[in-house]
């Protein structure tokens, strides 16, 4: 069983950035494909950045893309999210995730399990 503890989160201005950070205990996370997912106020979680279990490969939404950097320390169990030039739509809550198998993985349904989350607040 893994668990995972989001932090980082935070609320700032426009422009700002953030690191959030996904710590897990229970196993280690080198054979785990992780991914940052977000679900802002009344709609779907939607899919942010994903990473293989290497840290060679990763994927962003469209979004993020630019501005977001998803990356991960084996040695520490950890994955981040630096989150730079942060517009008031990144507001949500962000939550990270694993998958078994390492590859990477995009879609919520087949995640393995999940953090609780950190919220993200960026005013205009």
């Amino acid at each position: 069983q893994v668990q995972l503890v989001e932090s980082g989160g935070g609320l700032v201005q426009t422009g700002a950035s953030l690191r959030l950070s996904c710590a897990a205990s229970g196993r280690t996370l080198s054979t785990y494909a992780m991914a940052w997912f977000r679900q802002a106020s009344g709609k779907e979680r939607e899919f942010v950045a994903a990473i293989n279990w290497s840290g060679m490969f990763t994927q962003y939404a469209d979004s993020v893309k630019g501005r977001f950097t998803i990356s991960r320390d084996n040695a520490k169990n950890t994955v981040y999210l630096q989150m730079n030039s942060l517009k008031p739509e990144d507001t949500a809550i962000y939550y990270c995730a694993g998958r078994w198998g390492g590859g990477i993985c995009t879609t919520t349904g087949d995640m393995d399990f999940w953090g609780e989350g950190t919220q993200v607040t960026v005013s205009s």
